[in-house]
């Protein structure tokens, strides 16, 4: 079995998951009732983690209801594109024509367009287009093209951005892809090498991390591909470096829908990891990046949570069949055999670890990083991972959507630096013709037995 869905703790509060099981689908035309408070956006996000579907309507059609359903006015970003931005623009429109709206491309953008990006974010025209919108889209690519193109030179807001921000606080709402969901938070990566670098070389301010436009809290980080690519382990450096007690990592073709700041589903065809580092530690004196009791919360489609209080909703499915308590006393787990992952850092792996180290006799489950390249010739240097439940981990499964889902919350996570002994391997081959010259031979399945002379 795979997937149970996690979720991750409270602001300024070591996290553990609050639960709410009274489950209540939103709906995402209209107003979210209770706790509006005058510091809460009117506004909606909806963060997409990449490689969204364009025949899988769910993201298009909540974006255009969030906008106020048939009609709405959406705005296309194209600013991430780099080439081809005619033909993704044109895709995007019919996606969400297909959904009842009237999108309209702002010609912001790098590449193929009638003007400057710098003298086009001033342009009134364009900021008029935005701002009778009830939406904004941004494309994926390059997240550095959309804060450079919408920040001055010297950082300041443009005009161009200060309607987007006035028709978020209106009530509109802001969408982004891949590259346009990494702008949502303060701090976002911009150019960074693979995940397993960032934790043997860490991160700048200014080179592989920069400032977002911070639609969101600065209390959360947002990480997206998060799965696929692995990016949970580089959005816990970019979290400790920075102080940033929580992430969001949203997988590909999936989002999270945030409204007024704090009420947030998970739709899509994957789900989110969530990250609370609040209560984490590092011990200075080991060498190379570490980190203990990192907690982990995997939610899947139909989960909600209140970013501000942390409270989950799991899913309606999820609740009406099977609930995971691993220290309860009638327990009874789908898996009883030690987790060893050999490359924790693969498509999909540490969600796959998550669902049966929750529905698991064994408490912890180990996974490492390194690369195979460097160890197959001679030894290495890597990361452990080792993730554990604790009192406070649960989980939920159901077949309810046609595959094996799972929420999980409060894994909890160390991390720390190894040395891997390499080569990694070696033909058996060569390990039998070594074994002849040293006077010893191989027996059955690896049984060594000594060379005897007449």
């Amino acid at each position: 079995m795979l997937g149970r869905t996690a979720m991750t703790s409270p602001m300024k509060v070591p996290l553990t998951l609050v639960l709410a099981l009274a489950v209540a689908m939103p709906a995402f035309a209209g107003d979210v009732d209770g706790g509006a408070g005058g510091d809460e956006p009117l506004g909606s996000l909806v963060i997409i983690g990449g490689s969204e579907r364009f025949r899988d309507r769910e993201p298009w059609d909540a974006i255009v209801a969030l906008a106020g359903g048939a009609g709405a006015k959406i705005a296309i970003l194209p600013t991430a594109a780099g080439r081809r931005v005619g033909r993704l623009c044109e895709q995007v429109v019919q996606a969400f024509g297909r959904s009842g709206a009237e999108a309209s491309v702002v010609p912001v953008a790098w590449t193929e367009a009638d003007r400057a990006v710098h003298e086009a974010v001033f342009d009134p025209e364009l900021i008029g287009m935005i701002r009778a919108s009830r939406g904004v889209y941004f494309v994926g690519g390059a997240q550095g093209r959309i804060v450079d193109a919408l920040r001055d030179r010297d950082g300041n807001e443009t005009p161009l951005l200060a309607a987007i921000r006035d028709l978020y606080a209106a009530g509109g709402v802001i969408a982004g892809t891949s590259a346009g969901a990494a702008i949502m938070g303060h701090v976002m990566y911009r150019d960074a090498p693979s995940p397993l670098q960032i934790l043997h070389n860490g991160v700048r301010q200014g080179r592989e991390l920069d400032r977002g436009l911070g639609f969101l809290d600065p209390d959360w980080f947002v990480e997206q591909h998060c799965l696929v690519r692995g990016r949970f382990a580089r959005a816990i450096v970019a979290m400790r470096s920075q102080g940033i007690p929580y992430c969001i990592g949203v997988d590909e073709n999936t989002a999270l829908v945030v409204r007024r700041g704090r009420h947030a589903t998970v739709i899509g065809y994957k789900g989110v990891l969530l990250m609370d580092a609040s209560a984490a530690e590092t011990d200075d004196d080991e060498d190379g990046f570490n980190v203990r009791n990192v907690v982990l919360s995997y939610l899947d489609r139909g989960d909600a949570i209140d970013l501000r209080t942390l409270r989950v909703t799991p899913a309606a499915e999820k609740v009406d069949e099977t609930e995971l308590d691993p220290n309860a006393a009638d327990f009874s787990p789908s898996y009883d055999h030690r987790m060893v992952y050999a490359d924790v850092l693969g498509n999909a792996t540490v969600a796959d670890l998550m669902g049966r180290l929750i529905d698991n006799e064994e408490p912890e489950a180990i996974g490492l990083a390194f690369s195979g390249a460097d160890a197959r010739d001679q030894p290495a240097e890597g990361f452990e991972f080792r993730f554990y439940r604790g009192p406070d981990s649960r989980g939920w499964y159901t077949e309810s959507f046609g595959g094996e889902d799972y929420t999980v919350l409060n894994i909890h996570l160390d991390i720390r630096p190894i040395a891997i002994a390499g080569p990694l391997y070696t033909r058996r081959s060569a390990v039998r013709e070594a074994a002849r010259e040293e006077g010893v031979v191989a027996g059955p399945r690896g049984s060594d037995e000594a060379a005897t002379g007449d």
